[in-house]
């Protein structure tokens, strides 16, 4: 489970899909920088796991949304206090990040 959910891409995926429905495009251009086979792939990982859903409505062209699954949500909870810190500290992330850049720099 810990590396599901520790994936590069997993918990950014479980982020956007617990704001609601959203469609792979979506999905997509709200997660910047995934490519398409790697947004399959975790997305496949996430609901064989039962963490989110797929529903396809059959269509042409094709309609497939994602939602969270219970077990989805519980994470998401689970994982709130995370998703807060990463919220409120990431400018501090990225200062260290320069400060640390600018010292290798130096040398």
């Amino acid at each position: 489970m810990l590396d599901l959910i520790g994936d590069r891409w997993s918990l950014l995926i479980l982020l956007v899909v617990g704001q609601g429905t959203h469609r792979n495009g979506e999905l997509k251009r709200r997660i910047g920088g995934i490519s398409q086979k790697m947004l399959t792939q975790t997305l496949r990982a996430l609901e064989e796991n039962g963490l989110i859903e797929r529903r396809d409505f059959m269509t042409v062209p094709p309609h497939v949304e994602y939602h969270l699954t219970g077990l989805g949500a519980s994470l998401q909870q689970a994982m709130a206090p995370l998703f807060g810190w990463v919220d409120r500290e990431f400018s501090a992330v990225q200062a260290a990040r320069a400060a640390f850049a600018a010292r290798g720099q130096a040398d």
